[in-house]
């Protein structure tokens, strides 16, 4: 529930701020709007915490059916993408949502290789969306497989390639009989979630707001573990906590692990040319332009989504976002 308020002389009171629900159909937008605007901004699902290439759009298969988006995670996992406008959407349709995804992921089950994935799905993929990649001289499947390679072989994960399917469904609301069965499929280690994307109106401006209504966060999910004195003699990172809930940019900046001016860079790729100079805590400045850091890891890399605390790093101690945040924490457990 969003309360708007107004601030004055260190009084909180309540203000007049319009704030209501919206629908995508009251917005005149259908299924395909959404898809697109997924399709170049999947990283409002994912947050800066997963690495993720969109790879497929209205891909078909043998029996007819046509998944919404295909990507591949930094584990080289294939991920499909079901996208529906709302529960009414979800329950016109003659076959279920989530069983519709599962065929989807079965047939992509197939796919034993990088080169597969690109001569089926990427090549054409990129042909179709071709303004947005740079192929000089290459065609779509030789520039397919560049980018896949490059994403795989960053990832550690050419070897783990495919070795399981995931499936995400996103709706602004969803059905009981949906959320049932994915609850099910979950409990026996189908690796399925649903996120709600909600359009709200704020006075006259619209606003999406975003959740994850399942997996369920599990309240461990939150525990630090005890230090264990033989793990740390060994040089290992004691402090296990779920990546998802790991502080963010803005606590970097109130640690003073992160500042105005800080010099950033994307490992594994050149320091110079990927080289970004902090501003604050939403913003760097990349090659003169002002943008977000996830979109300068996007930009630098050509993904479609960062794990941006992964591959930033700073320049002048060479560690990562995540390593300075994660030391900090057992910095912090150790005092206590």
């Amino acid at each position: 529930m969003l309360i708007p308020i107004s601030i004055e002389e260190h009084k909180i009171n309540t203000s007049d701020i319009e704030i209501s629900n919206s629908t995508f159909k009251d917005l005149k937008l259908k299924e395909e709007h959404i898809e697109e605007f997924l399709r170049k901004n999947i990283e409002v699902i994912f947050s800066e915490e997963e690495s993720l290439l969109i790879v497929g759009q209205q891909v078909n298969n043998k029996e007819k059916g046509r998944s919404d988006l295909t990507a591949i995670d930094e584990n080289g996992n294939i991920v499909l993408i079901e996208i529906k406008r709302d529960a009414d959407d979800i329950k016109n349709r003659k076959e279920a949502f989530e069983f519709q995804a599962i065929r989807y992921a079965a047939s992509y089950a197939k796919i034993k290789s990088p080169d597969v994935l690109v001569n089926k799905i990427f090549s054409k993929y990129i042909e179709k969306h071709k303004d947005e990649f740079d192929l000089g001289d290459l065609t779509p499947a030789e520039k397919g497989k560049r980018i896949i390679n490059d994403f795989l072989i960053s990832n550690n994960s050419l070897k783990t390639f495919n070795q399981k399917q995931r499936i995400i469904l996103i709706s602004s609301s969803f059905d009981t009989q949906t959320l049932s069965a994915v609850a099910w499929l979950i409990s026996n280690n189908v690796d399925i979630s649903c996120f709600s994307i909600i359009p709200l109106k704020i006075n006259d401006q619209v606003f999406l707001q975003v959740d994850r209504i399942l997996p369920l966060s599990s309240i461990e999910d939150f525990y630090v573990n005890i230090e264990d004195k033989e793990e740390v003699e060994m040089g290992k990172n004691s402090t296990e906590i779920s990546r998802t809930n790991l502080p963010r940019i803005p606590k970097l900046f109130e640690w003073g692990l992160l500042k105005k001016g800080d010099k950033l860079y994307i490992r594994n790729h050149d320091k110079e040319t990927s080289m970004a100079e902090v501003i604050d805590q939403r913003f760097v400045n990349y090659k003169g332009n002002k943008i977000t850091y996830n979109q300068w890891g996007q930009d630098v890399t050509g993904w479609s989504s960062i794990c941006i605390y992964e591959w930033a790093v700073k320049l002048d101690c060479d560690k990562t976002l995540d390593s300075l945040r994660r030391e900090k924490l057992q910095e912090i457990e150790s005092k206590e």
